[in-house]
């Protein structure tokens, strides 16, 4: 019963969007009719602005790391992993929201804060490296997790090379729209509006 409250608990965390919560309680906007319709941090940050985009993106991260501490908090034998990959989907598919929300980087960023630590800080170098070159966030997302597998692949053991693998492909396909935009290069740039 334990384990079971455990796997629910992440995915229901993992379905909290905080940025339809923030946009709707503080700024009267559901941030699903503007800008890409995501329900994220890079979103909230073109439609509500920084400070709002912040503390979506501080809580999705926050979510992706609690829901880590599961096992911990209900003494339940899951493992972080399973739950780290429930509370991404739930992220992605959220049942308090239509199942359309965000594409989970900030999220798996948390995840991976809690497993492993040192491979966080090196994608978020890669993120910042390439935001800062090309200004496409949705890129610096695809590469942070590309280089989170591939720091897993050098340094972690096989559970978390798989949990890596996993959220990989699924940001990727999550941006493939992102994908297609940049190649056309259409996609929008840090500071500019659609």
């Amino acid at each position: 019963m334990l384990n079971i409250m455990t796997l629910l608990s992440s995915y229901l965390i993992g379905s909290i969007s905080f940025a339809l919560v923030i946009g709707k309680l503080f700024y009267k906007t559901d941030i699903r009719g503007y800008g890409s319709g995501n329900l994220g941090a890079t979103n909230t940050f073109r439609v509500l602005g920084k400070r709002a985009g912040t503390t979506v993106a501080i809580a999705d991260i926050l979510k992706g790391t609690v829901a880590c501490l599961l096992p911990q908090i209900f003494n339940s034998t899951v493992s972080p992993i399973l739950c780290g990959i429930l509370v991404i989907c739930g992220h992605a598919f959220p049942i308090f929201a239509g199942f359309k929300g965000g594409k989970a980087v900030a999220t798996s960023a948390g995840v991976f804060i809690f497993l492993s630590p040192l491979g966080t800080c090196t994608a978020f170098i890669v993120f910042l490296i390439s935001l800062l070159t090309s200004k496409y966030v949705s890129l610096s997302s695809i590469l942070a997790s590309i280089s989170i597998c591939i720091y897993s692949f050098i340094f972690e053991d096989k559970l978390i090379i798989v949990l890596s693998l996993f959220i990989s492909l699924f940001v990727i396909i999550l941006h493939r729209e992102n994908i297609k935009r940049i190649l056309k290069g259409t996609e929008t740039k840090v500071g500019k509006k659609k």
